[in-house]
C-alpha cells in the first residue's frame, strides 16, 4: 500500500470544512449526505453510482452532490485516488443565496459530474486557501460566492425539495427512523410500521431513495455520530447512543462511511478548532 493522506481542514468563517482524500483504494457504501459536496478528483479514476446513474469520474472533473443524494463510489483499475471537496451545510447556501440573490434558496443542483474549468478553478483556489490557511476571511468569502453564483445561474435543476416521496407511508417511516435510530428497528417493524409486505416496503422505498430502509437508517446514525464526536463524546458513547451495537460495530461503518475511525475525526475536528482559536 502507498503513502495515504485523510484529513479535515475548518473554515469556521465561511462554516464549511474541506476534505483531501490523497492515494485512497478505498471503496464508499451506498449512503448520502445531509449537506452539499462540491470536490474534483486530482488523480485517478472513479466509479460514481448516483441517483441510479453510472459515472465515470476523471481528473479534472468536479462531483456535485445535493443534499439525500444517494451514491456510492470505488477505484477503476486499482488506481489510487486523490479527492479534495469541500462540505457545505444547508444554512450555510441559503445565507449565500440570500446574500447573492436578496432570498434564501436550497437550489438541487442538475448534473452530477461536470467539466467547468472556471469553477474548478476557483474551487482548487478555496481549498488550497482552506488547507493552508492562507488568504484573508473576504478572499476566501468572495470564491466561495463566486462558485455558489456560477452553480445556481448554470447548473441549478430546481429549488431543493429535502425529500421528494410520493408514498406517504416511505415519507412516515423516513421520519420515525430519524426520531428513533438509536433504537434496534428491524425489517419485520419497518414493514408493519409502513402497512407493506417486506418486498414491496424494499422495492417502494429503494425507487424514492436509491437505498434500502437499512442503509438509510445507517446513514442518519453516521450523521448523527458525527455531531456527537463534535461535541467531545467519546467514541463509546457515541456507539451506545446512535443504536450500534458496539464500539467495533460503530468503528467499521464510521470509517466505511467517512472515510476515517471516530477517534481519527474526532481528533482532527478538535485540532482544526484548536488552530482557528490561535
Amino acid at each position: 500500500m502507498g503513502y495515504e493522506k485523510r484529513q479535515i481542514y475548518l473554515d469556521k468563517e465561511l462554516d464549511i470544512e474541506a476534505y483531501w482524500f490523497y492515494g485512497i483504494m478505498q471503496k464508499f457504501p451506498n449512503h448520502f449526505h445531509e449537506y452539499y459536496v462540491i470536490g474534483f478528483v486530482e488523480e485517478g479514476q472513479r466509479r460514481l453510482l448516483c441517483k441510479n446513474k453510472d459515472y465515470t469520474i476523471n481528473p479534472q472533473d468536479l462531483v456535485i452532490l445535493n443534499p439525500f443524494d444517494s451514491h456510492t463510489c470505488m477505484q477503476i483499475n486499482n488506481e489510487a485516488l486523490d479527492w479534495r471537496c469541500i462540505n457545505i451545510k444547508k444554512e450555510v447556501i441559503q445565507k449565500a443565496t440570500e446574500e447573492i440573490y436578496g432570498e434564501k434558496y436550497l437550489p438541487s443542483f442538475s448534473k452530477t459530474v461536470l467539466s467547468d474549468i472556471e469553477i474548478l478553478m476557483l474551487l482548487k483556489e478555496l481549498h488550497t486557501m482552506i488547507v493552508l490557511g492562507t488568504g484573508n476571511s473576504k478572499t476566501r468569502k468572495e470564491k466561495f460566492y463566486k462558485i455558489i453564483k456560477k452553480l445556481y445561474d448554470e447548473y441549478n435543476g430546481q429549488i431543493l425539495e429535502e425529500e421528494v416521496i410520493p408514498a406517504e407511508e416511505i415519507k412516515y417511516l423516513c421520519r420515525y427512523m430519524k426520531n428513533n435510530y438509536r433504537q434496534k428497528l428491524t425489517l419485520d417493524e419497518l414493514s408493519k410500521i409502513t402497512g407493506q409486505n417486506k418486498f414491496t416496503l424494499l422495492r417502494n422505498f429503494n425507487k424514492v431513495h436509491g437505498l434500502t430502509p437499512y442503509q438509510y437508517l445507517e446513514t442518519i446514525r453516521i450523521e448523527k455520530a458525527r455531531t456527537y464526536l463534535e461535541e467531545g463524546h467519546t467514541p463509546a458513547e457515541v456507539a451506545l447512543n446512535t443504536g450500534f451495537s458496539d464500539q467495533s460495530h460503530f468503528t467499521r461503518f464510521f470509517k466505511s462511511f467517512i472515510g476515517f475511525t471516530p477517534k481519527q475525526y474526532q481528533k482532527l475536528f478538535k485540532e482544526n478548532i484548536e488552530q482557528e482559536k490561535k
